[in-house]
């Protein structure tokens, strides 16, 4: 069974050079983007480039659609801002609480869902999720519909003062890059190529001894807590959480970033978060046309860039990206 097993394991490295470089590229434009662009706007398009990449991690290399991926966002962002505000929590403590409670969420609606596939699994997720927003809209601790505002930054293990927006960016960017690191790490393991392996033909992974649910479920945990990781972090940038990130429709628009930066590709989810952040943020202008121009632009997106905007350029170039 072992040389049955080369196929599936073959590959598993560090990534190829292109995209080592276009790491570096990401790692300088964002190390000199707040020379020219607002450092909040900036650290907006991380939170949510990270929140893609989680969902990216579980859709586009194991193939599990999520329609309920802003319950973690949202309990994560409530967990931080809750334990930082009321408990007091530094703002390290109050991060990792958090994760650890979009963590154990994962666990639990993971074990309800994960043995099923396809629509039905969507639909579980997205049927938990609602289940959890009319929880936080309900809850006292939520604030309902005002949430939790005036969120404390505190102070980085009692040290550094995150009060400014210039020390805060540096905090989120290395938590940004250090996930972002995890996530690609995740994906050039054994353990990624056996996701990819069940993501293209589970039947045969099965066949040849995996435990095809669990490779799963572990994936859809990491996914939480990467997604928890993105609104814990979020909740302390905007000192401020509300039922916006755990609505359903956040869910919609984390699969409308993946699909437009480029489904199964490592850095598609960041540019699709910066694109669609961008929109939001320098089409506000408009009003309710905002969401009709961002269906025009999706449509336009998904006849001419049937694999996204850098699944496009890696076909281009016939270099993964």
């Amino acid at each position: 069974m072992s040389s049955s097993t080369v196929p599936i394991v073959a590959g598993a490295g560090a990534g190829t050079g292109h995209q080592k470089i276009a790491f570096l590229v990401l790692l300088a434009f964002f190390a000199l983007a707040p020379l020219v662009l607002y450092p909040i706007f900036l650290m907006k398009v991380m939170c949510f480039a990270l929140f893609a990449c989680a969902f990216n991690l579980l859709i586009g290399f194991g193939g599990l659609l999520s329609f309920g991926h802003a319950m973690f966002l949202g309990t994560a962002g409530y967990a931080a801002a809750h334990s930082a505000k009321v408990w007091g929590f530094t703002p390290e403590l109050a991060i990792l609480f958090a994760t650890g409670c979009a963590a154990l969420m994962g666990w639990v609606t993971g074990m309800l869902a994960i043995k099923r596939q396809g629509i039905y699994f969507a639909m579980i997720t997205l049927a938990l999720s609602q289940m959890i927003f009319f929880f936080y809209l309900q809850a006292p601790f939520t604030g309902g519909e005002d949430g939790i505002q005036a969120v404390p930054r505190g102070k980085l293990f009692g040290l550094i003062d995150l009060t400014g927006n210039g020390a805060m960016y540096v905090v989120v960017m290395v938590i940004f890059f250090a996930c972002f690191g995890l996530i690609w790490r995740v994906v050039h393991s054994p353990f990624g190529q056996v996701l990819k392996a069940i993501r293209e033909n589970e039947p045969r992974a099965l066949s040849l001894g995996y435990d095809t649910d669990r490779y799963k479920l572990v994936a859809y945990v990491l996914s939480a807590t990467l997604a928890g990781v993105a609104g814990a972090v979020k909740a302390l940038v905007f000192q401020l959480a509300s039922l916006t990130d755990v609505h359903w429709s956040m869910s919609g628009e984390v699969v409308l970033m993946t699909l437009v930066g480029g489904l199964g590709t490592m850095f598609g989810p960041i540019v699709g978060a910066a694109v669609i952040i961008s929109m939001q943020n320098y089409l506000a202008q408009l009003g309710a046309w905002v969401t009709i121009v961002q269906g025009l632009i999706f449509v336009v997106c998904v006849l001419a860039f049937r694999r996204g905007i850098i699944g496009e350029i890696a076909n281009f170039i016939r270099k993964p990206l």
